[in-house]
């Protein structure tokens, strides 16, 4: 592995040496958390933010399962556990999903691995709020939601209709889920999220790799919009990276095999439409369309992350042009500029109305660089987090054991 790493890192990652400094990170950090209101915006800070903060309990780590049940010193996830506990504070008791009323399926799952998280974590045993709350989502996802003819759960709670935003929202959920669960649970949990990324990639794929916003129910969005490729993406490189580093890896081979090609396409076909600048327009291949520093944040993270796992870095080059165009593309008080309106999809975002996923894309993106760095400066040691698969033996029972017992933690 070690010999295979060094030759990819001389290839072809020269990643680029500077990045965002901790100043404008934390800048960055401090707008995402006072911006962030609306279900997916939070999943989504919440996902960044433990990416940023605690990356050894990310599911891109070789030990994310299990997660210890103590948190030492250097294991920071509190702003991964306030998000959950403000979800859940607002939460009616009657709600089977985490956020009530709010007119999609998919966005509050993406607060669900904050819940499940904070339920493994927690110190007091005797607190069933974040288990009974993660295990009404899961039940609403798959026995209440709407689902297609073909068997995909709708993005939407009033029709069946696929989003590709979805597919950043519940899968990842669902295969965490499935992770802590052990036993024959987890594996069934691993199988549904696969299916519902390939389900998804069967509905909005077009022939060239990119995937429509929406189809089906009674509109359709047919543009292949950047951040829509980009939340496809990094979904579906969640869901390969939960099935890659639990126990059950040997059984999904060809599943990751699967993920693997997909998040490829996507970002491959993505790129080949840059603009000199380094940016992605906001619909990806419509010359007319405006450059959306956002989408193309989320996609540069997905292509820095793919290079980590699958050693084939031929795309770095794009991301590290994307990287430069983010950095650019953030002011003075930290707000990421030129971003699409994440509330219209087709119009650019405004002073007065930034993007607080495009915050958190750029933390994503920010972590994402920042451990492509760290493989590059250990390989020399033969040590890496990155890797294109697990063996599945871990050579210590007791670990099996301490995941295996633990569905909802009570």
């Amino acid at each position: 592995m070690a010999s295979k790493l060094l030759s990819f890192l001389s290839t072809y990652l020269v990643v680029v040496n500077a990045s965002l400094d901790s100043s404008a990170i934390a800048s960055v950090r401090q707008n995402l958390l006072n911006s962030a209101t609306l279900s997916w915006e939070l999943g989504t800070a919440a996902e960044a933010l433990l990416e940023l903060e605690c990356p050894t309990l990310s599911v891109f780590n070789q030990s994310a399962f299990p997660p210890p049940y103590q948190l030492n010193d250097g294991l920071n996830i509190t702003d991964v556990v306030n998000i959950a506990n403000n979800v859940l504070a607002a939460k009616t008791t009657d709600s089977l999903p985490l956020i009530d009323n709010d007119g999609a399926v998919g966005d509050p799952a993406s607060v669900g691995v904050a819940v499940l998280l904070a339920n493994w974590t927690k110190s007091d045993l005797t607190n069933t709020a974040y288990s009974t709350a993660a295990g009404n989502q899961l039940n609403y996802l798959l026995n209440v939601a709407p689902r297609t003819a073909s068997g995909a759960i709708s993005h939407r709670a009033d029709e069946a209709q696929l989003w590709a935003d979805f597919v950043y929202m519940a899968p990842p959920f669902i295969a965490y889920f499935g992770s802590l669960q052990g036993g024959d649970g987890e594996t069934s949990l691993l199988q549904i999220a696969y299916e519902q990324c390939s389900l998804y990639r069967d509905g909005l794929r077009d022939e060239g790799g990119l995937w429509r916003h929406v189809a089906q129910g009674s509109w359709q969005d047919n543009t292949h919009w950047a951040t829509g490729n980009g939340w496809a993406a990094a979904g579906m490189l969640r869901v390969l990276e939960t099935l890659n580093h639990t126990s059950q890896a040997q059984n999904f081979v060809d599943h990751r095999a699967n993920l693997t090609s997909w998040i490829e396409e996507i970002i491959l076909a993505a790129w080949q439409h840059q603009s000199e600048n380094g940016t992605l327009l906001n619909v990806i291949d419509d010359p007319s369309s405006f450059a959306d520093s956002a989408g193309t944040a989320l996609l540069a993270y997905v292509t820095y992350r793919m290079a980590n796992y699958t050693g084939n870095g031929a795309l770095i080059p794009y991301a590290n042009k994307a990287l430069r165009l983010v950095e650019d593309s953030i002011d003075s008080e930290g707000w990421l500029r030129n971003t699409v309106n994440p509330y219209t999809f087709n119009t650019p975002s405004t002073l007065e109305v930034p993007s607080p996923e495009g915050q958190a894309f750029v933390l994503l993106l920010h972590s994402a660089w920042r451990d492509a760095n760290m493989i590059e400066s250990n390989a020399g040691d033969g040590d890496s987090n990155g890797d294109s698969g697990n063996d599945g033996d871990n050579g210590d029972d007791t670990l099996i054991a301490q995941k295996c017992r633990l569905v909802r933690r009570r």
